[in-house]
């Protein structure tokens, strides 16, 4: 097995807090050279057992000598690329010691609380095996399914709470993991309570030491024939202690003589506050395996890690060189796996340990293993009571920083207390961070069956767009008649009989004319498009998210989010996923694609997408619908703004230009929009599990310019590099911070024309190109002067008999405005259908 922790020239190798700080200098000395000396401890094995162990004294009227692991990132801090790998290369000596098959069928379970974490990387390392550690914490409404004593231990009850009560029954082999057997006691404690409950054929047994006596071998070989399984076991090193007599009695003395003698601890009262940090945790991702971790967790974990480090690496300090990721007793899983990706991101040493219950003797001494110790009052509620806990190592290790992670469980105040952890580090660490990882809750048995929302629709099924340029969160109404006479639907919208979204208007076949008219603005624009397209891409990169989830608000912004996502991965090798949902004004957005998206990614790293912003009321609603949706769901962390082309209103911070242009795909319906309608939310078509809904209007594809219109635009790329870098630069060091001013100017067109409704206002080339194309229109105000980026709407407002007025005072290049409690026939539209 490759042991990097033995290699003297790896950091942390043989050193006893795991690297070299300032007072720790690295030396030869065994960290069990101490104990062994004064007790007559003799550790005899593999010629790897003293570099994974040494030894220390602990408070325990059971048993003396503690072994302590230089690999498992409890008591001594150490590189988490190690911690991790061993216990992966275990997991995959399991794998091949069982076969594929018998391990697909595998569970692994591990033991509270030092060896959760090793567990964990144990599945990793078996790889199909889902995963379940024992626990301390009785959880209210999890029913027991299983227990077991440890008899040495300083606390000694395990309790076995899967959230899935079926995890444990099957007749696949059972993995345990565990950081050393002395005894094997606990091992057989456990075999024999869930023999009893889960009878099975097969069980693994893993350690990084195994340090049983020939005595205790023997009694393992006659409990598996006893109860007719078979039990392997695999191991990283094996030895055996060699203890005197009165080992129990020496020890106890030594711990109360250098107990005695130990100075107290630095008061933390002058210590700075710690920085609390904002992970982003995936909405209902576990946080451990306490009630269980399953491969596909693993997959949303690996997802959401780089994302999470960065906002780590982000609030370190640009100085800090030698940095460690503090875990919380049986939180060791989630913080070794940050600990380790922030490893690979930050140019500092990273270390990783975690706090624990267990009472150690701390000495400044080469040859023993514990070098220093914090201790702080219980902030978990624990279920025996308040007391003392325990952080080793960390003090005096020449730390610049550390990150605390506990779960939300923990996060109390007993935490932030004057004496608690926090204040306790930064009495030692001039840098303390906090990062709070959501405690998982287990759903509990309903009578219900749950629902399961369906995967994206993708082209071309759904969708003359390639399956992988977006997936739309929506549901696939095409074979329902939804269509209205544009008259119709606007008289029955206006009174208040209907809302804009229960019905579609008629999608008609666009005239020769007006498909000429679109081929030559796209060809005058598609360079200018792509500039933006590049611009506001690289701001996205560089303000919001490395790695982005680009969510277009369906159907204007789905075109802008593909070429987002195409010049993401063709100026960065980056392949982001792309969606497309629905929001309705007055309704919100679709709180079913939400829940979609919390599930699958990590909600922070979702940029919501829009083609433009006309005065800002989707910017408004979308703010909105995600504050009641945080607030009914308890899923936090999406960023309501939206990142868009154009931003002529100047709504929102993330945006190419605030310039009011053409941006061609404005200019048909769903021919340029891969053949898709506007979203639709009728109550007797979409349930409480259902997304909202739309139709794929196959029959019009001999019109269909939607990949013509990407393919354009794309093709500029290249050629405008420079310039959206460069463009970019300036947005981020510009004042983005949105004025509204465009919401001023619709209110004041409002009053002007006697429209006394801001909704019937539309204003920016977009949303006047909608209008013609959907509403009923009164009249367009256009800005004088304004050249070939109206040629469209001028001829829109031709065929429909819609008059234009030049305005000299105009934020936008124009302003559409919908006829005031229309009635059909009214003036300024001539009451026909409209073939464009």
């Amino acid at each position: 097995m490759n042991t990097p922790a033995h290699d003297p020239n790896h950091p942390g190798g043989n050193d006893p807090d795991g690297a070299t700080g300032p007072d720790h200098a690295r030396d030869a000395v065994w960290t069990g050279t101490w104990v062994a000396e004064r007790l007559g401890v003799e550790l005899v094995g593999d010629e790897e057992l003293s570099g994974l162990l040494g030894l220390a004294l602990r408070r325990n009227p059971k048993r003396a000598h503690l072994l302590v692991s230089n690999v498992l990132g409890k008591h001594v801090p150490q590189s988490p690329a190690v911690v991790h790998g061993y216990g992966v290369e275990l997991g995959r000596r399991v794998r091949e010691l069982l076969g594929t098959e018998e391990a697909r069928a595998a569970v692994v379970l591990g033991y509270a609380e030092t060896a959760t974490g090793l567990g964990h990387s144990v599945a990793d390392g078996v790889g199909v095996a889902p995963y379940l550690h024992s626990t301390r914490r009785p959880v209210t409404g999890v029913r027991q399914a299983g227990g077991f004593e440890e008899s040495h231990s300083h606390a000694t009850s395990h309790l076995l709470l899967p959230e899935d009560p079926g995890l444990l029954a099957g007749s696949g082999p059972l993995v345990l993991v565990d950081d050393e057997f002395s005894t094997g006691n606990t091992v057989l404690n456990t075999i024999s309570d869930l023999h009893r409950r889960y009878p099975r054929e097969r069980y693994v047994v893993v350690a990084l030491v195994d340090m049983r006596s020939p005595a205790d071998h023997a009694r393992f070989e006659k409990f598996a024939g006893d109860i007719g399984a078979r039990v392997d076991l695999v191991a990283a090193a094996s030895g055996t202690v060699r203890l005197p007599e009165d080992v129990l009695a020496k020890g106890t003395a030594l711990v109360a003589r250098h107990e005695a003698a130990t100075p107290a601890a630095p008061a933390p009262g002058s210590a700075g506050r710690a920085v609390r940090v904002g992970l982003g945790w995936p909405h209902g991702l576990p946080d451990g395996g306490r009630h269980g971790f399953t491969p596909g967790h693993r997959i949303r974990l690996e997802a959401a890690l780089p994302g999470m480090a960065g906002r780590l690496a982000d609030a370190l300090p640009d100085d800090a060189r030698r940095v460690l990721v503090l875990g919380f007793e049986e939180l060791m899983y989630a913080p070794l796996r940050l600990a380790h990706e922030l490893e690979r991101t930050v140019p500092a040493e990273v270390r990783f340990s975690t706090t624990t219950r267990s009472p150690v003797l701390a000495l400044d001494d080469p040859g023993y293993a514990i070098r220093s110790r914090i201790a702080f009052p219980a902030h978990d509620d624990p279920d025996d009571g308040p007391g003392e806990r325990y952080a080793y190592n960390v003090a005096g290790a020449g730390f610049d920083a550390v990150v605390a992670v506990v779960d939300s469980t923990a996060d109390t105040p007993e935490l932030h207390a004057p004496d608690g952890l926090l204040a306790q580090l930064a009495a030692h660490v001039p840098h303390v961070l906090l990062a709070v990882v959501p405690s998982h809750v287990p759903v509990r048995p309903s009578t219900e069956r749950p629902f399961m929302l369906p995967e994206p629709l993708r082209g071309p099924a759904f969708s003359s767009y390639a399956p992988d340029e977006v997936g739309w969160l929506l549901q696939d109404l095409s074979d329902v008649t939804l269509e209205a006479p544009t008259e119709e639907r606007e008289e029955a919208i206006q009174s208040g009989g209907a809302h804009y979204a229960e019905s579609l208007p008629v999608e008609y076949q666009p005239s020769a004319a007006y498909q000429e008219l679109f081929h030559a603005a796209l060809t005058a624009s598609a360079a200018r498009i792509a500039e933006a397209v590049g611009a506001v891409t690289e701001l996205v990169l560089a303000d919001r998210s490395p790695r982005p989830v680009l969510v277009s608000l369906a159907r204007a912004g789905t075109p802008v989010g593909i070429l987002m996502r195409r010049w993401a991965r063709h100026q960065h090798g980056l392949d982001l996923p792309h969606y497309a949902v629905s929001i309705v004004r007055g309704r919100g957005i679709d709180a079913n694609a939400l829940r979609w998206l919390a599930a699958h990614h990590d909600p922070a790293d979702v940029v919501f997408v829009d083609g433009w912003t006309g005065k800002g009321a989707i910017t408004r609603e979308l703010a909105d619908a995600i504050q009641e949706f945080e607030e009914a769901e308890g899923i936090t962390g999406f960023d309501p703004e939206i990142a868009v082309l154009a931003d002529p209103g100047s709504c929102v911070r993330t945006y190419g230009t605030r310039e009011d242009f053409l941006i061609p795909s404005a200019c048909l319906n769903s021919t340029v929009s891969g053949l898709i309608s506007r979203t639709v939310l009728r109550s007797d078509l979409v349930g409480e599990h259902d997304f909202h809904g739309a139709k794929f209007y196959r029959e019009l594809a001999g019109s269909d310019v939607s990949v013509e219109f990407l393919d354009a635009v794309s093709a500029h790329f290249t050629d405008v590099a420079e310039a959206a870098r460069d463009r970019a630069k300036e947005l981020l060091a510009a004042d983005r911070e949105p004025t509204w001013e465009g919401w001023a100017a619709v209110e004041r067109i409002s009053e002007e024309y006697g429209i006394h409704d801001v909704n019937l206002v539309k204003p920016g080339v977009g949303e006047t190109t909608r209008v013609l194309l959907r509403r009923v229109p009164w009249k367009i105000l256009a800005r004088a002067g304004a050249g070939a980026d109206l040629d469209h709407v001028r001829l829109l407002a031709g065929q429909r008999g819609v008059p234009v007025e030049e305005v000299g005072e105009l934020p936008y290049t124009c302003v559409g405005l919908i006829h005031p409690k229309y009635t059909r026939g009214a003036t300024g539209a001539d009451g026909k259908a409209v073939t464009l």
